[in-house]
């Protein structure tokens, strides 16, 4: 603060008079003080006699940039206060205390000219001035201004500045004004220009605000509650909204039931999680989206290091397509985890560019598997038998050769995909009795074409009294599955076409006799295909120990067909058997060591299935490539355990050199248990297994029998063998899922899928696929198009 009878050296522009001081030449004083602060800003008078309304008219008009004036126990009244509203134009603060002289009103009229807010504060503090905007403090002044102007009125529309004003809205009811509260809806009392301490106060204590404040560190102190169920008991527990956790279970909920993101912003869809909860908070599906790559991105750092622990990976490939005619392909590990449980995983959904020629194919998978850390774990490979697969896998054999990382001696690297060869086999002789099934399916879609057709066929099954359940089936072509039903239920129902004929004149595809003998001995073979279909891509994951059984029932099959006398039949057999010699002519080594690492079969499925299913003069060939194979890869393991034990034994004795003497010790018994296995006349762990016999379980147990919980239980016995029945029977036989193992087309992605950008696809798609194996969800077809239709 500066004094202002030192006018020379001012400190700053802001001026008090000393209280108390008598100023006799206040004028005088004012008059230096403006020659040397022409800029003034701030000035305080304070306490004096000697500044009245003629000193004011001169503050007014020498400092003009004055834009806060305090004036506190001073003579002055109305006219002064009005000359200082006139001449300073730029006062945005004015603080009048115990100035007797001045009233409320004149103060207001002062500075309505000035086209500046008026706003009277009961408060000792003045607020933050603001553009355009004048704070008059009156305090102790003369309340007798019942016919001037009221302070409220001195800007008819000015800005309401409580913050209750943001959750309040001013209404009309009934003639009266009211204060409705945004949350509640409650009318509160309203007084223009009143006290909103009651409002502040409700909005204390209402109830709907408190909802939506909760997770913004505003909420009820008080907890909620809720019961939840542990282990079939209901437990009190505190219930905290949390939003974080929400939107993560939305992003599970939108990617393992394949809904769109549009869902999200759906109204209905709103109202119904704010009925669960009302503290729900809408998101954009943007939002939902960036949610889900971020979740996908932390899953799969997780899954890495999962397989960082993993020995061996079995890969199965195959190609998808989108209705925008871009190529996907699809990459999934399968593995054993340390309980002895099969697990598979999508590891890659990337688009594959055009051409899909095998070195494409081969160098995209070897980008994901640098990706995954997992280029050196690969074992076998499933695919298709698509001749730019095989180009594929001869590139990837080379790679792991040179790197010396070629598991099991490349014996069994490639794996032929079993559905997929059954089902082109199938299709394959299906051609031969295309009329039948034409007629067929042209009687089916005749009937159910029409609901009265429809009718008169049922109400002849039931006049006919027929046991039949079973109602008529339209099959899909590329489904050969859905042939199979459709042929099925229509035999079940042959009387009753012939008569619907005699009543439709316009039913032209009346099967004949012979078309109905010849559908009868097609649905029997198909019933065979079926089943063993069913095993390939049953719901629960197939041991490579389950196949070679039913390849030779299919076998057997054709055999028998073979010997029919009619040449439909013949054609048939004959078409099939050139399909099955083509892939299953040479032994499939996975199908026959997996058979003989089953318990239940050992050698013994082998000696009498392969000579049933390879020529006289082969068979012994076959049998004998088998147990020279298990032999080579036994003692392929039985190489990698005595590394591994002489590697730890080096790292026990470098590590404590005080122990070398009882190390030296005990160097025989480590010789003992290393080289057991070849010391002459002693059995290995193979010998032993296959001497032993084969495990039979009970009929209740025989279908159900898992056969690596058996290795499993024998793992200390066959502490080599249970290693290799291990990765063995984990190897995947076929490419295909239980929804398309039937199917001739390809796999396409649905309409919502193609419309998402490759890296947002590939996203869903992984992440979908980890988290239901997971949680143990299983996935509905979606594809409509390929759904068997029932009338």
């Amino acid at each position: 603060m500066s004094n202002p009878t030192n006018p020379t050296k001012p400190s700053s522009n802001h001026i008090d008079a000393p209280e108390g001081r008598d100023l006799s030449n206040a004028v005088g004083s004012f008059n230096v003080l403006a020659s040397n602060c022409p800029a003034l800003e701030q000035m305080a008078i304070c306490n004096t006699d000697t500044v009245g309304d003629s000193e004011l008219v001169f503050i007014a008009a020498k400092f003009t940039s004055l834009k806060k004036l305090c004036i506190k126990n001073c003579p002055i009244s109305d006219t002064g206060v009005k000359s200082v509203g006139e001449g300073c134009p730029s006062l945005v603060k004015l603080k009048v205390k115990r100035c007797r002289g001045v009233t409320k009103a004149s103060v207001c009229t002062a500075f309505l000219h000035n086209s500046c807010d008026a706003q009277l504060s009961p408060s000792r503090e003045m607020s933050r001035p603001t553009k355009a905007n004048i704070v008059i403090d009156m305090e102790d002044v003369d309340k007798d201004d019942e016919m001037g102007i009221d302070a409220t009125e001195a800007k008819t529309s000015r800005k309401k500045r409580s913050v209750v004003w943001k959750e309040f809205e001013i209404i009309t009811n009934s003639g009266d004004m009211k204060a409705r509260c945004n949350h509640c809806k409650h009318n509160l009392a309203y007084k223009k220009g009143g006290a909103t301490t009651h409002l502040k106060r409700h909005l204390k204590l209402c109830t709907p605000r408190k909802a939506t404040l909760v997770g913004k560190d505003k909420g009820p102190k008080q907890s909620l509650l809720s019961f939840d169920v542990t282990e079939g008991d209901e437990m009190l527990s505190i219930f905290k909204y949390d939003k974080g956790k929400v939107r993560e279970e939305l992003v599970k909920m939108f990617v393992v039931h394949e809904y769109p993101f549009r869902m999200v912003e759906h109204e209905f869809f709103t109202k119904f999680c704010r009925s669960l909860n009302p503290k729900y908070e809408p998101i954009k599906r943007q939002t939902l989206k960036l949610d889900c790559m971020k979740m996908y991105i932390s899953e799969k750092e997780s899954l890495k290091l999962a397989l960082a622990g993993i020995n061996k990976i079995s890969l199965t490939s195959d190609l998808w397509t989108s209705n925008q005619s871009i190529g996907y392909m699809c990459l999934t590990g399968h593995f054993m985890d340390s309980e002895w449980k099969l697990q598979k995983r999508i590891l890659n959904f990337c688009p594959l560019e055009p051409p899909h020629t095998g070195l494409a194919i081969a160098d995209s998978i070897s980008e994901c598997l640098i990706d995954w850390g997992i280029e050196d774990k690969i074992s076998t490979i499933t695919l298709d038998n698509a001749s730019s697969n095989d180009l594929a896998v001869r590139a990837l054999k080379e790679n792991f050769e040179a790197k010396e990382k070629l598991h099991f001696g490349g014996k069994i690297f490639l794996v032929r995909c079993c559905a997929h060869i059954l089902n082109l086999m199938v299709q394959d002789g299906l051609t031969e009795i295309r009329d039948v099934i034409e007629n067929i399916r042209e009687s089916v879609k005749y009937l159910k074409l029409s609901p009265s057709r429809l009718y008169k066929f049922n109400e002849i099954v039931k006049s006919l009294k027929l046991s039949t359940s079973k109602r008529l089936i339209l099959d899909v072509p590329t489904r050969w599955n859905s042939t199979y039903a459709m042929l099925e239920c229509a035999l079940e129902n042959k009387s009753v076409f012939s008569r619907y004929k005699e009543r439709d004149y316009n039913y032209k595809w009346l099967p004949s006799d012979e078309d109905w003998k010849r559908a009868a001995e097609v649905s029997k073979f198909l019933e065979v295909i079926n089943d063993v279909t069913k095993v390939f891509s049953g719901r629960k994951y197939p041991t490579s120990n389950l196949f070679l059984r039913q390849i030779w029932k299919v076998r057997k099959m054709l055999n028998d067909m073979s010997t029919d006398n009619r040449d439909f039949v013949k054609r048939m057999t004959l078409k099939m058997k050139e399909k099955f010699d083509k892939y299953w002519g040479e032994c499939n080594l996975v199908m026959a060591i997996g058979a003989v690492l089953d318990p239940r079969y050992k050698m013994k499925l082998i000696l009498y299935s392969f000579p049933k299913i390879y020529p006289a003069d082969d068979f012994q060939r076959h049998i004998d490539d088998v147990r020279e194979s298990l032999e080579f890869l036994y003692k392929e393991y039985l190489s990698v355990d005595s590394q591994i034990n002489s590697s730890m034994s080096s790292a026990t004795y470098d590590s404590n050199p005080s122990q070398a003497k009882k190390q030296k010790t005990d160097d025989f018994d480590e010789w003992v248990i290393t080289n057991s296995d070849i010391i002459p006349g002693n059995k290995s762990e193979i010998d032993m297994y296959l001497d032993e016999g084969v495990y039979k379980p009970g009929n209740e147990e025989y279908e159900d029998f898992d056969a690596l919980n058996w290795w499993k239980a024998n793992s200390l016995k066959f502490r080599h063998l249970s290693k290799m029945a291990r990765d063995i029977l984990s190897i995947p036989i076929t490419t295909v899922a239980s929804e398309s193992a039937f199917s001739a087309g390809g796999r396409v992605l649905d309409q919502y899928r193609s419309s998402l950008k490759p890296e947002t696809v590939q996203a869903l798609i992984c992440m979908g696929d980890w988290l239901r194996q997971d949680f143990g969800v299983e996935l509905a077809s979606n594809v409509e198009n390929e759904c068997m239709q029932e009338g």
